[in-house]
C-alpha cells in the first residue's frame, strides 16, 4: 500500500493493519495533550494518533502498544523514521496484562467497537475480540496519573454506555466532541476524555465536510500543520 504523507512525518501502511483514517486523525488532532509528560496509546495500529500528538507536544514521553504483530513491526518503522522519534516507542503488549510503574498523563485509543462477527476484515482492531470498552476503562484506571486524562473517539450509539462504565471506575466525563460527517447531519462519532478529577464539562461541535468531498473550514483549520491537501477546498 502506498504511504500517506504528513507534513512533518509519512505513515507506512499494510493491508493487514487498520490504515489512516479520519477518526485517528481527529482525535490526534483534538485530544488534550498539552499537559502531558507521559503518553500511552493502547492500540496503535500505524502509531498515527501517537505521531500527531508528539507534533503538537515536543517535551512528552510517548509509548505505544498494540497486540498484533505486524500493527507493532509497522508502527516502529513509522516511529523510527519520524523526526520526534526519541520520544517514541512502541512495545507488543495486551493492554489488559500491561503491569507498570510509570503513570500516564493522557492514555488515547480509538480502541475496538464493534461486537465480534464473522467478518474476518480488520478483526483485532475493529471488532471487541481483544479489548472491549470496560477492560480498556479498567485498566486505564489504574495506571493514569492522579490529574491525567483518558482520550477516546467511539461512535455516538456507543457514548452513554461507555460514559456509564467509566463513571463505575471513578472516571468523569470532563469534555465532550460531537462529530457531524456533514454540516446538518447527524452527529457520528464522540471525541470522549475523562478524569479521575470531577470537572465542568465541556462540549463542542466538529464538521467535518461543508458539502460532499470538501472539507469544512473547521476541519482544514485543525489539520493545516498535518494534512498535505493537494486541491484548494
Amino acid at each position: 500500500m502506498k504511504p500517506f504523507k504528513f507534513k512533518q512525518f509519512e505513515i507506512q501502511q499494510s493491508e493487514h493493519v487498520f490504515r489512516v483514517g479520519t477518526d485517528g486523525v481527529l482525535l490526534g488532532a483534538l485530544a488534550n495533550v498539552e499537559n502531558a509528560a507521559n503518553v500511552l496509546e493502547v492500540g496503535t495500529g500505524t502509531g498515527l494518533i501517537s505521531l500527531m500528538l508528539a507534533q503538537r507536544n515536543s517535551i512528552a514521553e510517548f509509548l505505544g502498544m498494540d497486540i498484533n504483530e505486524e500493527a507493532v513491526s509497522l508502527t516502529k518503522v513509522n516511529f523510527e523514521n519520524a523526526p520526534f522519534c526519541l520520544r517514541l516507542k512502541n512495545i507488543h503488549q495486551d493492554f489488559k496484562t500491561f503491569n507498570t510503574l510509570t503513570k500516564f498523563d493522557l492514555i488515547v485509543s480509538n480502541p475496538p467497537y464493534f461486537e465480534e462477527s464473522e467478518s474476518g476484515k480488520d478483526k483485532i482492531a475493529r471488532q471487541t475480540v481483544e479489548l472491549n470498552f470496560e477492560q480498556l476503562i479498567a485498566k486505564a484506571s489504574v495506571v493514569l496519573s492522579d490529574r491525567g486524562l483518558l482520550s477516546v473517539i467511539i461512535p455516538v450509539e456507543a457514548g452513554n454506555i461507555f460514559v456509564t462504565i467509566a463513571e463505575e471506575y471513578g472516571l468523569h466525563l470532563i469534555r465532550r466532541v460531537n462529530i457531524s460527517g456533514i454540516e446538518s447531519s447527524k452527529i457520528k462519532r464522540l471525541i470522549l476524555e475523562f478524569s479521575g478529577v470531577k470537572q465542568q464539562l465541556h462540549e463542542s461541535d466538529f464538521i467535518i465536510e461543508k458539502s460532499p468531498r470538501k472539507y469544512s473550514d473547521q476541519y482544514l483549520e485543525l489539520t493545516k500543520e498535518f494534512h498535505v491537501f493537494k486541491n484548494k477546498n
